[in-house]
């Protein structure tokens, strides 16, 4: 949606959403991109349920990684340029500091091992010349994610319990949006590059920010006790990295940034979610 949203004057643009395009099929994918006949293609299909990955590791293999690969494959035979959006999940976040395009990955489950297989098939079947960006932590005003479930808890619960020892960067879609257009106008870059907004937080701290942000502006009618929990007190089936703060030097000078302070850009999404 917001890659539509984004599109700079003089693209058109062919969405695909999951309904209309099923990436795990390589022959309706060859199909649909020999009609569109596209001059690039951005893959933003995932299986993102982290949780759910564990219980069902086959769908998430065949939507990240092969499904990656069949797009990547058609886009090849079509003469498109591939651009691949990747995770800070194929990394284990043990090393203490951001995480560089060079970096070793070491996913800790099926999320982070699918998107990491994804990234291989693409270069695989580009010969190289795919570009893969890799974010984190992303957030918008639709559709499933951590910024809009705070609010329904913040609206429904007394209090609410957030994972305060995991460490990364909250990124608005729309800024990765707009960064992928200007990747699109770059048609040299290829390799991996690394692309947040700035700064860093525990989701504890995220939580925070979303419920001062939100009474600011009116989409809360009352504060409630935000509670910071461990790891081991929010059990779940997939492991997490603790630190999987990216670095971006190499992303924002590419692309254009520095991105904004991750806050300064929750800030912005609230506010179109408060006036609309």
């Amino acid at each position: 949606m917001e890659l539509q949203a984004t599109a700079p004057s003089g693209w058109q643009v062919v969405p695909c959403r999951s309904a209309d395009l099923d990436v795990t099929d390589a022959a309706t994918v060859d199909r649909v991109l020999k009609q569109a006949a596209p001059e690039v293609v951005i893959n933003a299909a995932a299986f993102t349920r982290v949780d759910d990955a564990e219980r069902d590791s086959g769908r998430a293999e065949a939507v990240n990684g092969h499904g990656a690969g069949n797009v990547a494959r058609a886009a090849a035979r079509q003469g498109a340029r591939m651009i691949q959006l990747s995770t800070d999940f194929v990394f284990d976040g043990s090393q203490g500091r951001p995480y560089s395009p060079d970096d070793t990955p070491n996913p800790l489950g099926a999320y982070g091992r699918t998107k990491l297989l994804g990234e291989q098939l693409v270069q695989e079947h580009t010969g190289g010349r795919a570009l893969i960006v890799r974010t984190a932590w992303v957030y918008a005003a639709a559709g499933h994610n951590f910024v809009r479930t705070m609010l329904r808890l913040m609206r429904e619960r007394p209090s609410v319990g957030v994972v305060g020892d995991q460490i990364g960067t909250p990124t608005w879609a729309r800024g990765l949006a707009q960064a992928l257009w200007r990747a699109v106008e770059f048609d040299t870059l290829v390799g991996i590059l690394h692309w947040t907004d700035a700064g860093v937080a525990s989701w504890y701290d995220f939580a925070v920010a979303i419920q001062e942000e939100s009474l600011a502006l009116g989409l809360l009618e009352r504060a409630v006790p935000i509670q910071a929990l461990h790891s081991h007190e929010y059990p779940t089936p997939a492991r997490r990295p603790g630190f999987s703060v990216l670095d971006k030097s190499t992303g924002w000078a590419a692309l254009g940034g520095p991105a904004p302070h991750w806050r300064v850009n929750l800030r912005c999404m609230l506010q179109g979610l408060a006036h609309a």
